[in-house]
């Protein structure tokens, strides 16, 4: 279980988080949804620990939090253009899980199969389309073992069909056991996949 509680984050003196709490139970997926400049991206960054608070307290399990346990799925997916799929997907587990190259692979070869991306192992990412490459960063984020997995705008990018998509790949990871915390502003996606909404607004103008 995820917990956060009285989550202050300001810069150059502006508040831009201001007393955000919410408690997110193990597999349950939470959309976070607001206008640009509420601080959506700032809160899942922080989540990630790629960002600094300034007070406030982050849980996992009631214990001191621990940003290993959390994946991320970015918006523009960050994959290794000069690395293909498989060695996308196995380049973390080997080098920070120490992880053998069999096993790494075993595990990407499933976690492939289970994303519907069979026969892409050898393929780069130039070479994919926006869906597929996200199919990709959600695997390799996956291949770390995170309890928590955490996507900044999945859908920004994609058309209404592959929308649906995302939302049947998000609600299987779900049954999967799977705990998500997605950042949108797709009001009606964020909707039909959330288990809890919390929504943000900007704390002022500029």
């Amino acid at each position: 279980m995820l917990e956060v509680k009285n989550l202050y984050k300001e810069f150059n003196n502006r508040p831009i988080l201001k007393d955000i709490s919410f408690t997110l139970k193990d597999g349950e997926i939470m959309t976070i949804v607001g206008p640009s400049g509420a601080g959506k991206t700032t809160l899942l960054r922080i989540i990630a620990g790629l960002e600094t608070k300034d007070s406030g307290e982050i849980l996992i399990d009631s214990q001191a939090y621990d940003s290993g346990k959390v994946g991320v799925v970015f918006q523009d997916y960050n994959l290794f253009p000069n690395l293909n799929v498989l060695q996308n997907i196995t380049l973390a587990p080997t080098m920070v899980l120490k992880e053998s190259k069999e096993e790494a692979n075993k595990k990407a070869y499933e976690l492939l199969n289970r994303l519907q991306m069979n026969g892409r192992e050898k393929q780069y990412p130039y070479e994919l389309s926006g869906g597929q490459k996200q199919r990709i960063a959600i695997a390799r984020a996956l291949a770390m073992k995170p309890r928590i997995l955490c996507y900044d705008e999945p859908t920004s990018a994609l058309d209404p069909n592959l929308r649906k998509e995302v939302e049947r790949m998000i609600l299987g990871l779900k049954k999967s056991g799977l705990t998500q915390l997605i950042i949108t502003h797709d009001l009606q996606f964020a909707e039909n996949v959330a288990d809890q909404m919390l929504k943000v607004q900007p704390l002022s103008e500029g």
